[in-house]
């Protein structure tokens, strides 16, 4: 599905160059659940960006499907972003004026869903996470791990091939941080979607098929089994 060759990702800051990612390399197969660790500010959040075709490398390439996302024009990419790549982030970021319907339905406008059904489909994603009771509440009612919860309602909604997920743990206490984990694998064991997801927790990076650690901006050590060593019963 992804091949990422020799990407680098620069960064100017106060007349200095910050080197996000220097020279990475990268191969995520379709279907697979890869957990990408590594050090505060070593492109973690950087790499996943590019993944979803927010950013574009300095140089290099991020193959998605045998397509260039450094090189296709925005008319391409704005599309597959609309409809491919579903994202989920650490701060929510749902609207706090609307609703968890209508934020959920936000993820179906650019999609050009008819409004009944756009209605539809969040209230059917809602209640499959467990929030239908909750489609009427503004976020600043809803707990953290039921905001975060409508939050993959919104990924998940246009029904995304692949679900890119930025510390969706990290403003979460340690129960509910299990609860969502556990949400997150079972979503894509039961979709079959690729799920990408940056963390700084070893208890949830764990939970992966793959772990994928970045420092000085590569990948520092070879992806390892996650859920095998989880199953085996290992602490590494």
């Amino acid at each position: 599905m992804y091949e990422v060759t020799d990407v680098h990702k620069y960064f100017n800051r106060r007349g200095e160059t910050v080197k996000a990612l220097d020279g990475l390399d990268l191969t995520i197969d379709d279907g697979e659940f890869l957990a990408i660790q590594g050090p505060t500010g070593q492109g973690k959040s950087t790499l996943l960006l590019l993944l979803g075709g927010l950013d574009r490398p300095t140089s290099g390439r991020v193959v998605f499907d045998d397509r260039d996302l450094s090189q296709l024009p925005e008319r391409e990419l704005a599309p597959l972003r609309a409809s491919t790549f579903g994202f989920v982030f650490q701060t929510f970021n749902l609207i706090p004026t609307l609703t968890a319907q209508e934020n959920v339905e936000t993820a179906l406008v650019a999609t050009h869903v008819p409004i009944d059904e756009r209605h539809r489909l969040a209230r059917a994603m809602l209640g499959e996470l467990g929030l239908a009771d909750r489609a009427a509440h503004l976020p600043s009612e809803l707990s953290g791990g039921q905001q975060q919860r409508v939050a993959i309602a919104r990924a998940l909604v246009k029904e995304p091939r692949v679900l890119l997920a930025d510390e969706p743990t990290g403003n979460l206490d340690e129960a509910t941080r299990d609860e969502i984990v556990a949400l997150l694998e079972s979503l894509w064991r039961d979709r079959g979607i690729t799920l990408i997801l940056v963390t700084h927790d070893s208890t949830v990076a764990r939970r992966a098929e793959r772990i994928a650690v970045i420092e000085n901006g590569k990948i520092a050590v070879p992806a390892v089994t996650g859920l095998v060593a989880v199953a085996e019963g290992s602490t590494q």
